[in-house]
């Protein structure tokens, strides 16, 4: 298995914490892990993206022009990367806040409402990257939903460590909604 995948959206939306979290449960397991985050001179609001690659075996080189998979949480990061697909390959696009969907039809493409689910069940729109990071996981089993609980454990910084059941809710939450 190789799998390389892209969160993308801006800054403050929590892209390089679903990259990350889902880096930390594939070396929990014992696979090759590689992380390339990507971000704008501005903290908040700028562009930002990050890429994971995933292998059983060591990998050779990071550096891909496709992807297996990508997670958009903007428009301009569903414009930017839909085509960066791989055929047969799965994009998941947050459709509460994107309103154009994506228009390829050789990929696995799934409508993801993170952002209005997040206001609604949990009342915090800050977990809309920990319910796309479930949806992924869940269209991808990339990693075991155990792993993937240790790693937000282990990368949560310990100040927000009261809300790791808040964030285990989202990312059950996007489980259920593919």
């Amino acid at each position: 298995m190789f799998q390389v995948i892209i969160f993308a959206g801006i800054g403050g939306q929590g892209v390089l914490s679903m990259g990350t979290i889902l880096a930390h449960a594939a070396i929990r397991e014992g696979k090759e892990v590689i992380f390339r985050p990507v971000y704008a001179g501005k903290m908040r609001g700028g562009r930002s993206n990050c890429i994971v690659s995933i292998s059983d075996l060591p990998i050779a080189s990071p550096i891909v022009d496709q992807y297996d998979a990508v997670i958009a949480l903007t428009l301009p990061s569903l414009k930017k990367f839909e085509f960066t697909v791989k055929q047969g390959g799965i994009l998941i696009w947050e459709s509460t806040t994107i309103k154009e969907p994506p228009t390829r039809t050789d990929i696995r493409v799934y409508a993801v409402p993170a952002y209005m689910k997040a206001a609604a069940v949990l009342k915090n729109t800050k977990v809309t990257n920990m319910i796309m990071l479930g949806a992924l996981v869940k269209i991808n089993p990339l990693v075991n939903k155990e792993s993937l609980m240790a790693a937000l454990k282990e990368t949560l910084p310990g100040r927000h460590h009261d809300l790791i059941p808040l964030n285990e809710k989202a990312i059950e939450l996007g489980m259920n909604l593919v």
